[in-house]
């Protein structure tokens, strides 16, 4: 029954989210192993796109004391990232943090267990990824948790201050020093796979024949 409260982290230069935002996930999913949450993590509003800075929390299954005190440390532009201590039964995460979260300035959060109030997420536009839906819910029980320590979440390690880019593929977080450079190589990508769909839509040549893979598999069968 005790409280482990560590820093909030320093937060992802605006300039390195905005070339994030810029990015899907599936496109980094393209040469990416690390770093992406369990695909059983799901949005609860579709088609939304944030990015952020992780501010990372582990709490155990019936009490959600601490996270009602994160809501009070909280900047704009931050990502809030629940470990939930392998509880599936409890939802921690309802309409009224998400109103505290929103005003806050949070972005967005992943809740790596059961959410509850989807009518009232969704009225507050706030986008939230998490393991489904319940309605046994927390109460301030004063259990105890962490908050800014590494945590587990979706079977994969989030430190505090890893940038965050969630869309309605998935979740995947990087390391601050490593956002850069990813993005810029995201964008050319997703730039070269549209030029190549124009090319398969518009010209009549084939998809097999741009990626090679037509060519692959008639030298197999010569």
């Amino acid at each position: 029954m005790t409280y482990k409260i560590k820093p909030m982290p320093a937060q992802i230069p605006a300039e390195h989210l905005s070339l994030l935002a810029q990015c899907e996930t599936a496109t980094l999913g393209h040469w990416r192993q690390f770093g992406f949450l369990s695909r059983q993590i799901q949005p609860l509003i579709p088609r939304r796109r944030v990015v952020g800075t992780a501010v990372t929390i582990a709490i155990p299954g019936p009490d959600s004391t601490l996270l009602h005190h994160l809501l009070s440390l909280i900047r704009p532009g931050d990502f809030v990232i629940v470990d939930r201590l392998h509880d599936d039964r409890y939802a921690c995460w309802g309409g009224g943090v998400t109103v505290g979260a929103k005003a806050a300035g949070a972005v967005g959060a992943v809740v790596d267990g059961p959410c509850t109030d989807l009518e009232e997420i969704e009225a507050s536009d706030f986008p939230m990824w998490c393991r489904g839906i319940s309605p046994i819910t927390t109460r301030i029980y004063d259990l105890g948790g962490a908050i800014n320590v590494p945590v587990s979440v979706g079977n994969t390690v989030v430190m505090p201050g890893d940038a965050v880019l969630a869309d309605e593929s998935g979740v995947v977080v990087l390391s601050p020093d490593e956002v850069e450079a990813e993005a810029r190589k995201a964008i050319e990508t997703q730039i070269r796979g549209k030029d190549r769909e124009a090319s398969v839509r518009d010209t009549g040549v084939k998809l097999g024949d741009l990626s090679g893979a037509s060519a692959k598999v008639l030298a197999k069968l010569a």
